[in-house]
C-alpha cells in the first residue's frame, strides 16, 4: 500500500506526539499551557475541554465564559468563522424539508427552508440528500439534473452556496458499471449545485484491521480520481469509530488478525494511505472528542498498555487542507452514555470551539456546518429551525482570543 507524503503537512509533525505523559496531553488537548492559556483569554472559552481519562468526566475548567452562546459581539478580538463560511448540514432541518406545506404554515420543503435559513444568516447548506415532500415545489425527489436545476434556483435567491453532500458513495468494488453511472449522475449533480465537495456520512470502513483499510484507500482512490476529473473534491466523514487504534501488530487471532497495536489510529493510516490530491475529510467535532472520551489507551505489540490522548484539532493541524469542512457539533459532558457528551445546539454546550477553531486556523479555506442530530422534534414542529437560528448566532458571535 503506497503512502502519500501531504503538501499540506507541516513538516516534522509526528503522530506518535500525542503519546506524552498525561499531564502533557492535556495542555497539548488544550493548545497551550493552561497558565498562560488562562492570562490571556480569560474572557473568552477558559474552559477548555481537557482530555478525558478513562472513567472520570472530561475535566472541564469552570471559569469559561458562556456569553458567546448568546450571539452578542462583544468586540472581543477576530471573528473565528467569517459570514460567508457559515453553514448548516440539511439533516439537522430535515423534519422541515420533509414536512407538508399543505398542512403546516411553518417552512416546508427545499425552497422555504432555504428561505428561513438565509434570514438567520446562513450563507452555505451541506445536502444530506434531495428529498423533501411530494407536496413541496418540485416535488419528493430532487436527485436529477433536473431537480438540480431547480434547487440551484432556490439557492442563488436566497443567497445561498451548496457546500458538500451526503450522498451516494459505491457499495461495490470493484466499481460495477451501474454504481459507477450513478457516482457520475451525483458529480453532475453536484457541479449544477455549485459545489467545490462531495462526500458521505459514513466512515471509508467500519473494520478494525489495517487490510480493510488498505481495501477502502484504494477504492476511495479511484473515486477520488473520478471526482477530480469532474473538478470536484471528495469527503469522508467520521464518526467516533474512525479515530479508534487500528489492529496492526501483535499475535494473531483464530482467524489471521492482527490483535495489537502500533498506536496509529485508523482514520490517521486512511489519511497517510490515501493521495492528498484525492481524498479529503470532514471531521465530526462532536465524534472527535467522543474519540477522545473513548479510545485514549490501546494495547501495544508487546502487550503492555499504552496511553495516547486523542487530540482532534492538533490532527486537523498537522493535514491541514485535508480537512476542508467540518461538522460543528456541541455537546454537554454525560459519563453515564459510554460516550462522554451528549448532543446540544452548537454554542449551548462545553465543546470548546473558540479554542478549536483558533488551533485549526485558515478561516476563509474550512466550512463549518451546524449540526444536531436531535433538533427535530415531535412535540415541537418549530424546533429545528429555531434551534438553527440559536445555532447560528452562537457561530457568529465566536471571537479569536486577544493576545
Amino acid at each position: 500500500m503506497t503512502s502519500y507524503s501531504d503538501p499540506s503537512r507541516p513538516a516534522g509533525a509526528d503522530p506518535a506526539a500525542l503519546a506524552d505523559t498525561p499531564d502533557e496531553a492535556l495542555r497539548r488537548s488544550l493548545g497551550v499551557a493552561r497558565r498562560r492559556f488562562l492570562s490571556t483569554c480569560t474572557a473568552v472559552a477558559a474552559g477548555a475541554v481537557a482530555a478525558p481519562v478513562l472513567g472520570a468526566a472530561p475535566a472541564l475548567a469552570h471559569g469559561r465564559d458562556h456569553g458567546h452562546g448568546h450571539g452578542h459581539d462583544h468586540g472581543r478580538g477576530q471573528v473565528l468563522v467569517p459570514p460567508h463560511k457559515r453553514g448548516i448540514i440539511l439533516y439537522t432541518v430535515r423534519d422541515a424539508t420533509a414536512r407538508d406545506p399543505l398542512a403546516s404554515d411553518l417552512p416546508s420543503g427545499f425552497r422555504e427552508v432555504f428561505k428561513q435559513l438565509a434570514r438567520h444568516g446562513y450563507r452555505q447548506v451541506e445536502f444530506a440528500g434531495y428529498n423533501q415532500h411530494a407536496n413541496a415545489p418540485g416535488g419528493a425527489s430532487l436527485e436529477s439534473v433536473r431537480g438540480a436545476r431547480l434547487l440551484r434556483s432556490w439557492l442563488d435567491e436566497y443567497g445561498l452556496r451548496a457546500q458538500g453532500n451526503h450522498g451516494f458513495i459505491p457499495s461495490s468494488w470493484p466499481l460495477t458499471a451501474e454504481d459507477k453511472d450513478t457516482f457520475k449522475k451525483h458529480l453532475e449533480i453536484a457541479n449544477i449545485l455549485g459545489m467545490d465537495h462531495m462526500g458521505t456520512g459514513g466512515d471509508p470502513t467500519g473494520s478494525s484491521y489495517r487490510a480493510d483499510w488498505d481495501v477502502a484507500a484504494d477504492k476511495w482512490n479511484a473515486l477520488g480520481e473520478i471526482a477530480r476529473r469532474e473538478g470536484i473534491k471528495l469527503y469522508t466523514h467520521n464518526h467516533d469509530s474512525a479515530y479508534g487504534f487500528l489492529l496492526d501488530r501483535g499475535p494473531l487471532d483464530d482467524q489471521g488478525r492482527p490483535t495489537r497495536s502500533s498506536g496509529i489510529r485508523k482514520l490517521e493510516y486512511f489519511l497517510k494511505v490515501t493521495d492528498p490530491r484525492l481524498v479529503w475529510l470532514e471531521m465530526d467535532i462532536f465524534w472527535a472528542h467522543v474519540a477522545q472520551y473513548k479510545f485514549h489507551t490501546y494495547t501495544a505489540p508487546d502487550g503492555s498498555t499504552r496511553r495516547n490522548v486523542f487530540d482532534p484539532a492538533g490532527l486537523v493541524t498537522r493535514y491541514n487542507k485535508r480537512y476542508p469542512l467540518f461538522h460543528a457539533k456541541d455537546g454537554v459532558v454525560d459519563t453515564t452514555n459510554g460516550m462522554g457528551w451528549d448532543m446540544v445546539p452548537f454554542g449551548t454546550g462545553d465543546i470548546d470551539y473558540t479554542t478549536f477553531f483558533s488551533r485549526v486556523g485558515l478561516s476563509n479555506y474550512r466550512n463549518p456546518m451546524v449540526e444536531d442530530d436531535n433538533s427535530p422534534s415531535a412535540t415541537d414542529p418549530a424546533q429545528s429551525l429555531r434551534e438553527a437560528k440559536i445555532s447560528y448566532d452562537n457561530m457568529a458571535a465566536l471571537r479569536r482570543c486577544r493576545r
